[in-house]
Parts: C-alpha cells; structure tokens; sequence
C-alpha cells in the first residue's frame, strides 16, 4: 500500500520531491484524496478514540497492537526512563532563559547520547531501548526546561501517572484532571507519525548512513523547527493573537489573501480535502474552551475556518485547532512544536528502526541547472 501522490518516474525538475516515492514503509499509510490517515493498518479515527499514546508507541516499534500483558510491560519501562541524566539537567540550568525552546530540546536530546549505554549498539533490541529513553525523556526534557527559565525548580517525573498526565504535572506542578490528560493524550496520539514529513525524512536519511538513533533524532528535531513544519501550530496562536477579536477575523483574513498571504493551520501538502485529525482538535477546542472560559479563541478559530473555506477552499490541517487545544491547557505557545517533538518522536525512532532493518543508503540524484563546463580563467584575465 502506497501514498496516493504518485511517482513520476524522476525526481528531475519537482520542487520539494513533490509526488516523489522515496522509500518503502509499512508504518503509515496517508490517503490524501480521502483524507485517511492509518498507522500499521489501523485509521487514526479509531485510534484517537479507542487508543492510548503507548499503546501507539507499541504499535510503532513492533507493528501491532500490544496485548494487555506487553502494554503494561512497556508503560512500565516508559515510566522508568522518564527521569533525565544529572548532567542534562545542568546543561538546562545553564541554558539562557531566552533561548528558543526548540533550540534547546534539539541540543539535549543530542546529550543525550553521552550518557545513554546502548548509544553506539544499533541491535534491534537496543534501538528499541533507545526508543523507549528518546520517547520518555523528551517530555522531561521541555518540563524541565520552561520550569526553569521561569525560576522554578524542575519537578521530578511522577511514576503514578501515565505519560500524557505526567507531562502535564511535570509542566504545571499539578495533577491534571481526567479531561486534560485525555486531551494531552490525543494530541500525542494524533502527532505520533505521518509517514515521510521532511523532519522523518530528515530522520531517516541520517539513520541509512548507519548513524546512532540519537543523531536521527537530533536531525529530525532540526527539521521540525521550521515555521513551514512543526512551528506552523505556533504561528496560528500568534495570528489569533494580532487578530485579536472575531469581529476582526473577516477583514484580516480577506486582506491578508489579497496580498497573496498565507493563513498558517490551512492546506496540507499531501491531504487534498480535510486533515482527519483536524476534526479531533476541532472537537476538544470547543469543549476545552467552554470549560475553561477562553471561547474567545475558539470562535475566532471557526471563524476564520470559514471565511478561508469561502474565499480559497482550502481546509484546516492538524496545527489550526491544536493551539487552541493548547492554549486552553495553559501551555506557552512557544512549547507547541516541542510538544509536536514529544510525541513525534515515538514515529521518527519507528522509522529508524524500520530503516535499519532493510538499510540502503539514502542518495538521491539532483538535476544540474548550472553552466556548462567551462575554462578556468587565471585571475589577472578575469573581466
């Protein structure tokens, strides 16, 4: 089962790889057309609701779904590796109170690897350890930090809890509810993979050169701290932000079109009708908002949903409602594509495992635009 984008035979003169098959993979499955989206089979409709973020970890790493006795076994072992190296967390005092978080999680999750035993062994079984670490410190990593630029001490991972509510204690200090942790936990779920994004991409071309999983996923951080990648969720906060009140949200947009702007949270490159976790986020934006008073932004949000559809017809994608959802939890827009991070990262370490069992190393071909060859022209003969 493939993509719906089409191969057109050479990557010769197609901007962004565009419709270009560069890799076979059996972890995510994207219908653009119909907009599905299935990981190892299995719709994300289903998983959204019936799942849970490790149960979706299992599934990534080994291609099924755990049975009850492996997925305690698993929570279990994420639970365990939550707390970070003694050695990181300095590093994250240190770090300037300024400093793009992104930045940050990028240059930890690197360190990482100094102090992670299975660092160099690329067995199955140890990449598979390293999951497991890369997956539940990733979280502690970004608490951690935040607490600290804001002269808090960091709060300890809390082994009662489940990944999702952990994160959420270790952000705030407080246990969350069962409302927010469920929210926490689908927006996990529904970031955890979309097959050949450019961070995983980015991932996997580093992991075919043979290199260690903490260098693919430093890599794929990088990839996804672009504006046009994981930062696009920030950007919808901060148009709702300059935009400010609903009755300002048709003028806004409508000028911003036609000055052939581009209205961050709309359009996918490879879904041609709706995200289908867009539907997922527009749901819990609206009971978040209604619990929590912040309506505001959630109407704002439906509200340039439409006038978009109107004048352009192009649909949300998974960004557009999930700051919303964000916002409403109480946490900082500038954590948005780390939390993206967070939850990605249990799909770029599937995808390195998946690499590296059927390694080839990833070298495409580019199509020269330059001169023709041509004399060299000693320096005192150059016009």
């Amino acid at each position: 089962m493939s993509e719906t984008a089409t191969t057109k035979g050479t990557a010769a003169g197609t901007k962004g790889l565009e419709g270009i098959i560069a890799a076979n993979s059996e972890i995510c499955f994207i219908d653009g057309k119909e907009g599905r989206l299935l990981y190892e089979g299995y719709n994300i409709h289903e998983l959204a609701d019936k799942s849970s973020f490790e149960e979706i970890c299992y599934l990534l790493w080994n291609g099924r779904l755990p049975k009850r006795d492996e997925l305690e076994k698993l929570d279990r072992q994420l639970r365990v590796e939550r707390a970070i190296y003694p050695e990181v967390l300095a590093f994250l005092r240190a770090v300037p109170k300024n400093a793009v978080p992104m930045t940050v999680l990028r240059t930890a999750v690197s360190m990482l690897a100094l102090y992670d035993p299975d660092a160099e062994d690329m067995t199955p079984e140890a990449n598979l350890r390293k999951a497991i670490r890369l997956t539940a410190q990733t979280s502690t990593i970004l608490c951690a930090f935040h607490r600290m630029r804001n002269g808090l001490e960091p709060i300890a991972p809390n082994a009662d809890l489940a990944h999702a509510a952990n994160f959420l204690y270790m952000l705030r200090g407080t246990e969350p509810n069962e409302v927010e942790a469920r929210c926490v936990d689908l927006i996990l779920i529904l970031h955890a993979d979309h097959s050949l994004n450019a961070s995983t991409f980015a991932g996997r071309v580093i992991a075919s050169t043979l290199a260690d999983m903490h260098s693919a996923a430093t890599g794929a951080i990088g990839g996804l701290k672009g504006p046009l990648h994981g930062g696009a969720n920030q950007r919808v906060l901060e148009t709702l932000a300059e935009i400010g009140d609903v009755s300002r949200v048709e003028k806004y947009v409508k000028d911003l079109l036609a000055k052939g702007g581009k209205v961050m949270g709309f359009g996918h490159r490879v879904y041609k009708v709706e995200d289908p976790r867009a539907m997922h986020l527009r749901d819990w934006a609206k009971s978040l908002a209604e619990r929590t008073g912040n309506s505001k932004w959630y109407d704002m949000s439906v509200e340039m949903e439409r006038i978009v559809k109107e004048e352009k017809q192009i649909s949300v994608n998974v960004d557009f409602y999930s700051a919303t959802v964000q916002l409403c939890l109480g946490i900082p827009a500038d954590l948005f594509t780390c939390i993206f991070a967070a939850s990605r990262m249990a799909g770029w370490t599937a995808h390195v495992i998946e690499q590296q069992k059927h390694n080839r190393l990833i070298r495409p071909l580019a199509e020269y635009t330059g001169p023709a060859e041509r004399p060299y022209v000693p320096i005192e003969q150059r016009g």
